[in-house]
């Protein structure tokens, strides 16, 4: 097997639809990357108890063990969850899995706050399928990263599989409405939304960054797997450059 080989571990929720053909396909043209996933339980995204406890590191953990048997490079908690929990759940999170499995983790969230930061955007606007509360808690959970949105869309739904039932003309009209208010890096909050194929396109016609959460997350992995983002550099202008690994 190459030496160049890499696997990145993915913890996938159960009723996503989009982030695992959506990153198999990133990679199709990537030899030696693969993508290999893990579900746990996610069916619904709102604020009350019974939502909130879908995401309990004890129900994330053992995804990440069963990935860890594939002697995976890098593993991802590929959701957004902690945009509304807080960004500290995010990193305990990685901080348990790497001390569990001894394979470094990252997290969609993470991977789109380092996007934007790696790419120096200023007024940032967020594109995602949530509902109003939940979205008003994103607001405040990044403005506390220092990255309070600039504008934002929201098309306030709740069941997740919904998510990835959203058609392309939707998000990209939501994305130019966003766009259209001034921002210079526009974030798709959400690895269920099938954006990543746009970016790239939505990215010329716009001239702004358009981060994409799986994509991010593939990117973020990536580079945590110690392997070349640059080689998906088509996919978008954050393959071209590399993630603060920290």
């Amino acid at each position: 097997m190459s030496a160049m080989r890499k696997r990145l571990g993915m913890i996938t929720p159960s009723s996503n639809s989009v982030l695992e053909p959506v990153t198999s396909a990133m990679l199709a043209g990537t030899p030696g990357v693969t993508a290999h996933f893990s579900r746990f339980r996610v069916t619904q995204i709102a604020l009350d108890a019974a939502a909130l406890s879908q995401f309990d590191a004890s129900v994330m953990l053992p995804a990440a063990d069963l990935l860890a048997d594939a002697k995976v490079d890098a593993i991802a908690w590929n959701g957004t969850s902690a945009s509304w929990l807080g960004i500290g759940r995010d990193r305990s999170l990685c901080e348990a899995i790497a001390a569990r499995t001894n394979v470094p983790a990252t997290t969609s969230t993470l991977a789109c706050i380092d996007a934007a930061r790696a790419l120096g955007a200023r007024r940032v606007g967020l594109v995602s399928p949530y509902t109003d509360d939940v979205q008003r808690r994103i607001a405040d959970v990044w403005a506390e990263e220092g990255i309070a949105p600039h504008a934002e869309r929201h098309l306030g739904l709740r069941d997740n599989f919904s998510f990835g039932e959203v058609a392309l003309a939707t998000i990209a009209g939501m994305i130019r409405d966003v766009a259209a208010e001034g921002a210079d890096a526009i974030v798709i909050l959400c690895t269920n939304l099938d954006g990543a194929a746009l970016a790239a396109t939505l990215e010329r016609e716009l001239d702004i960054a358009v981060l994409d959460s799986v994509a991010a997350t593939l990117w973020r992995t990536l580079g945590l797997a110690g392997g070349d983002v640059t080689a998906l550099a088509q996919l978008g202008r954050i393959f071209q450059t590399m993630p603060n690994i920290r």
